[in-house]
C-alpha cells in the first residue's frame, strides 16, 4: 500500500515506515504545544494582536515563522530518539534547502 512513499524516502520495512509516521505525528503536536509558551515568553500574546487591524493574521505569521524552526528541532531530537536520525538528518535538509531555494528565487528571480 505505501509501496511509492517507502521508494521514495528509501525505506526498506513497513516497522521503520511506522516508526516514521509516529515521529512526524508526535513531532507536530508537540511543536503546536511548544510555540505558544515560547511566543508568551518572548513577549508575544494573540490578545496584544486583537486592536490591530488584521492582528489575528499577524499573530498567526509570527506564529509560522516561530513554528519551522521549532518543528526541525524537535524532528531531528524525536527522530533520534526513535532511532531514525539519518532519515529525518536527511528529510530536514531537503525541506530547508527547497524552502530556502524558493524563497530566494522569489526574492532576487522574480
Amino acid at each position: 500500500m505505501f509501496e511509492r512513499l517507502k521508494a521514495k524516502w528509501n525505506i526498506h520495512s513497513n516497522v521503520q515506515l511506522i516508526i516514521i509516521f509516529i515521529v512526524f505525528a508526535i513531532t507536530g503536536s508537540l511543536s503546536l504545544k511548544i510555540t505558544k509558551p515560547i511566543l508568551i515568553y518572548i513577549g508575544v500574546d494573540s490578545g496584544y494582536f486583537k486592536t490591530f487591524f488584521l492582528g489575528y493574521f499577524l499573530y498567526v505569521l509570527i506564529r509560522i515563522l516561530i513554528l519551522f524552526p521549532v518543528y526541525q528541532i524537535l524532528l531531528l531530537a524525536i527522530g533520534t530518539l526513535f532511532g531514525q536520525f539519518d532519515f529525518f538528518w536527511n528529510f530536514t535538509k531537503n525541506t530547508l534547502r527547497k524552502t530556502f531555494l524558493k524563497l530566494i528565487n522569489k526574492i532576487f528571480f522574480k
